[in-house]
């Protein structure tokens, strides 16, 4: 007889041990979507620019992603909003917002570009990897210079100098049972 087994869709790892990862992108003004109803509704109703970031615990990508995305914020002109999802943690809501993703498969870190909810620019994992925060930064910064009207920066520079980075690698992270 066929069983019923229920799938648990909750976080991957140790949300503690992930909070850092996360406040590394609030902190400059990353909304923290959590569900995939806010990820509708941050696509759907976002006017001008939304800048995604799909946030992972791997220490390579992720550790050049997330400072790539907080650099970016850094510059004369941002996104009128920038939202984040947390692979491994909020699933659905990553899940969602990958649906958005359209053409592309799907990849964590990634980030990724709107402009009145049509995707523009996206970056992948494999975009990523083996390239420095410093260049990350710049193609994002020349997307933003052709879509952006918002004033930019996110926070002030002297905000900003006291951001500290994780590069640890995801595998010594606590996965949860």
């Amino acid at each position: 007889m066929f069983q019923n087994l229920s799938i648990n869709r909750g976080p991957m790892y140790d949300p503690k041990a992930v909070q850092p990862m996360r406040d590394e992108l609030t902190s400059v003004g990353f909304e923290q979507l959590l569900s995939p109803e806010a990820v509708d509704s941050a696509v759907r109703e976002t006017r001008g620019v939304l800048f995604v970031v799909v946030n992972s615990v791997c220490g390579c990508a992720a550790g050049s992603a997330r400072p790539a995305a907080t650099q970016a914020l850094q510059h004369t002109v941002i996104p009128d909003r920038s939202v984040t999802v947390f692979a491994g943690q909020e699933r659905d809501a990553v899940e969602r917002m990958r649906s958005y993703f359209t053409g592309f498969a799907p990849s964590s870190p990634s980030m990724a570009v709107f402009k009145d909810g049509k995707l523009e620019f996206m970056l992948q994992r494999h975009d990523i990897e083996g390239r420095g925060a410093d260049e990350i930064a710049a193609d994002l910064r020349q997307h933003f210079d052709l879509l952006c009207s918002r004033q930019g920066p996110s926070i002030p520079q002297e905000e900003y100098d006291k951001l500290e980075f994780e590069r640890s690698c995801g595998s010594r992270i606590p996965r949860l049972n």
